[in-house]
């Protein structure tokens, strides 16, 4: 027997099967069939009510309309045709464009009770042949497969024989030019529609503008297709953009704000991947490379590795990302732009997929942009003309004085809030704004017109500080009005300040050498009409200390005993490596955090958790309940506490707190506990006083330590304890607390040992 799927299905199936005329079975009613969503929603996977959005998109799978369906990473994507095709008869093909995306895929519906595979090109006969039986007996619902594996001959004719509920097309950008990530073997779908009038096709995307949308429509031979467009937004993602001035300390800067949590660097290319894995394993942590120089063997095990939290760190290019479910991806650093904001919000999208906060951080400068455009030259015209209009976007989002969250959605084509959004660096007041920008605007695009628009940033930034080259004497620039107008300023400066006119529509670049114009804005800005914002360059840009808490990393941890959570973490990592899968698979970090918050005493209660189904009730109920009971008893917690925070739904508790002001108000609160802490006050003096909860105060005093650099931990923690709790870290521990508190047989506690780490890590430093 051969081991080809499809050799196998010819074996298996042909004398079983006689050709079939295979049309959708179209509801006649599809409000009736939302209650039963629900209830399936509810009893799979452990939630009470959908997303934003994805009643409507689950209305017209089941309608049996074709549909482009565009919602954010983390927006809840795969429910929304996972679910009608458990309600339909049939099977649901699922495309998905890489083999690491299937299987965490099948690994989570198979946990949820859903009889789901995949087939591809690692599949063992015996696989094959139970994913063929699973087909004959009307079993399997739903099955993976590759744009390849797909539109082969044989797997088309065999499922030509077959009834199929819907065909879903995953990561669907990749079928068109305009997108980001084009993949020629997407086009070979345009048959789809050919071979199977009667089904119908879904394509789905985390990315993608108006444009790309309708070629999706186009390539994939769909008419009248619904658009399901849901907001590009991600609240709980706190955005930070800073020019790239010391590239290895500031990605330390970073992951030191993370201990023991995953994170992914995105580098431009394979040799700055190299350098940084190399550099971060020099400093002890586990962190492993991925790019396409690598063997295929070598860059599957490093994403297997990451996945199953073997490594806390992937260094990548971007070929790293879309097979990526990993929900509890704390930190996307990207260490240089990338080429396209598409891109961006794609790649900064892996952090965060549980809801909770996370952040994302972007170091840039000229270079990377340098290297794009070297990179276009050899694109034919037009291609080169899209990819420079994508690459100036991305340019302007790096220079823009504007929210960040704003920004994205609004290049997207929706519209952005007016309010402080509360989560990204502008926002919260982490880059300081010049005084008067209206003047030393001015002053700018005058020397812009003094100098004939004839010439780039850097000329115009060296006459403004009266530079001495030859070029300025030779040109007779040293006589012009506007030379050494801004000689308290550096050039570095005022290029920046440049880059944030062109960001703005003041200033335009042209040619291959970007000579500077100045637009009709910027001749009204002249005259005094218009209201530019100038950013100062960050004083602290080779660290992340400075940067203040969002409002949405207090909201995800209010309540919660974070050495619950820590303990609950464990056992999560241990059932998973007996299981053989993903941790996250068990269980994502939010329903964890509402476990160390809620701390239920039984299964019953432990059902009441949001993301806890009822198979993983009967699978894991008693054990995790057996832990979070002894838990209670040892540290005098009570259980089967009221939640502190909605989170009855999927909706994450952060999607309606990052917009409510709550940025300033949380702002205050942590200068207010650091001027407590630099009294010597305890964290439970410090929570009394504020009215917060300990483990909220808990954090600010780690917070707190590692800003002033504090290296003993007294008052908060005794000399002869601290020396014992620092005797009892281990090296490989540093990103684990359980181990230690282990070994000190419950001398210390969890929030004692924290402080510990972090002055230990300053005493590293």
């Amino acid at each position: 027997m051969t081991g080809d799927f499809e050799g196998l299905v010819e074996a298996d199936f042909q004398s079983n099967l006689v050709p079939v005329e295979v049309a959708h079975p179209r509801c006649s009613s599809t409000k009736s069939r939302l209650p039963e969503a629900r209830r399936l929603l509810k009893s799979l996977w452990g939630y009470d009510d959908f997303r934003p959005l994805q009643s409507e998109v689950i209305e017209a799978l089941l309608d049996g309309r074709d549909s482009v369906v565009v919602l954010p990473t983390g927006g809840g994507k795969s429910l929304c045709y996972q679910i009608p095709a458990l309600l339909q008869p049939g099977l649901a093909i699922v495309v998905s464009p890489l083999i690491s995306l299937m299987l965490d895929q099948v690994s989570s519906l198979r946990e949820v009770g859903v009889a789901a595979a995949a087939v591809h090109s690692g599949s063992s006969p015996q696989e094959r042949q139970e994913v063929a039986h699973g087909i004959r007996t009307g079993e399997l619902k739903l099955l993976y497969l590759s744009p390849e594996r797909l539109m082969s001959g044989k797997m088309l004719g065999f499922l030509e024989q077959v009834s199929l509920s819907l065909i879903a097309i995953d990561e669907a950008h990749c079928i068109s030019d305009w997108g980001h990530d084009f993949r020629p073997e997407y086009r070979m779908l345009r048959e789809l529609k050919t071979r199977f009038p009667g089904v119908p096709v879904h394509a789905f995307t985390a990315t993608a503008t108006g444009e790309v949308r309708r070629d999706i429509a186009a390539q994939l031979h769909i008419e009248s297709p619904l658009y399901h467009v849901g907001s590009f937004d991600r609240p709980n993602l706190v955005y930070r953009v800073v020019p790239r001035t010391d590239r290895d300390a500031q990605i330390l800067a970073v992951i030191k704000r993370h201990p023991g949590e995953s994170g992914v660097i995105y580098c431009p290319r394979r040799k700055d991947v190299d350098e940084v894995t190399t550099m971060l394993r020099g400093k002890g942590f586990k962190a492993l490379p991925y790019h396409a120089g690598l063997v295929d063997e070598d860059r599957h095990a490093n994403q297997n590795a990451f996945l199953n939290d073997r490594a806390e760190i992937i260094v990548a290019t971007v070929a790293f990302g879309m097979g990526i479910d990993k929900s509890d991806v704390r930190y996307v650093i990207h260490a240089g732009a990338p080429k396209s904001l598409e891109a961006y919000q794609q790649e900064s999208g892996r952090a965060g997929r549980d809801g909770l906060e996370a952040e994302c951080w972007l170091f840039h400068s000229g270079a990377d942009f340098a290297l794009w455009r070297r990179f276009q030259s050899d694109l034919p015209p037009e291609a080169q003309k899209t990819a420079q209009q994508v690459l100036a976007g991305m340019e302007g989002f790096c220079q823009s004085a504007t929210c960040r969250h704003r920004a994205i959605v609004e290049y997207f084509g929706q519209p952005g809030s007016d309010e402080a959004c509360g989560a990204c660096d502008i926002c919260l007041g982490e880059v300081a704004q010049i005084a008067d920008p209206l003047i030393l605007s001015q002053k700018i695009l005058s020397c812009v017109v003094r100098v004939e628009q004839n010439y780039g940033a850097d000329h115009v930034s060296k006459v403004l500080v009266g530079s001495r080259i030859e070029k300025i004497l030779s040109s007779g620039h040293d006589k012009l009005s506007t030379y050494g107008l801004l000689r308290d300023h550096d050039v570095k400066s005022i290029r920046t300040w440049i880059e944030q006119l062109v960001a703005q529509g003041y200033l335009v670049k042209a040619g291959e050498y970007g000579v500077l114009k100045v637009t009709t804005s910027g001749r009204m800005l002249l005259k005094g009409e218009g209201a530019p914002r100038l950013l100062a360059a960050p004083v602290n840009g080779t660290s992340a200390g400075g940067t203040k808490s969002s409002r949405v990393a207090e909201v995800s941890w209010a309540g919660v005993d974070r050495g619950l959570f820590d303990v609950l973490r464990e056992l999560r990592k241990s059932l998973a490596t007996e299981r053989g899968v993903p941790p996250f698979i068990i269980f994502g970090d939010a329903p964890l955090r509402e476990m160390a918050s809620v701390r239920p005493s039984s299964t019953s209660g432990f059902r009441q958790i949001s993301g806890v189904g009822d198979k993983k009730t009967t699978q894991y109920g008693e054990i995790f309940v057996s832990a979070i009971v002894a838990h209670c008893a040892s540290h005098g917690l009570t259980t089967d506490a009221a939640p502190s925070r909605e989170t009855p739904t999927q909706k994450s508790p952060l999607e309606q707190s990052a917009r409510d002001g709550g940025a300033r108000e949380n702002s205050t609160s942590k200068s207010t506990a650091f001027e407590l802490f630099a009294q010597g006050q305890s964290v439970e003096s410090v929570a009394q006083t504020m009215n917060r909860t300990p483990s909220t105060v808990s954090q600010y005093l780690e917070e707190f330590i590692a800003e002033e650099g504090l290296v003993e931990g007294e008052p908060w923690v005794a000399k002869e304890l601290f020396e014992k709790i620092a005797a009892a870290f281990l090296p490989e521990d540093e990103n684990r607390l359980k181990p230690t508190f282990d070994r000190l047989e419950g001398t210390a506690s969890y929030e004692q040992l924290r402080i510990v780490r972090a002055c230990l890590k300053n005493r590293s430093t």
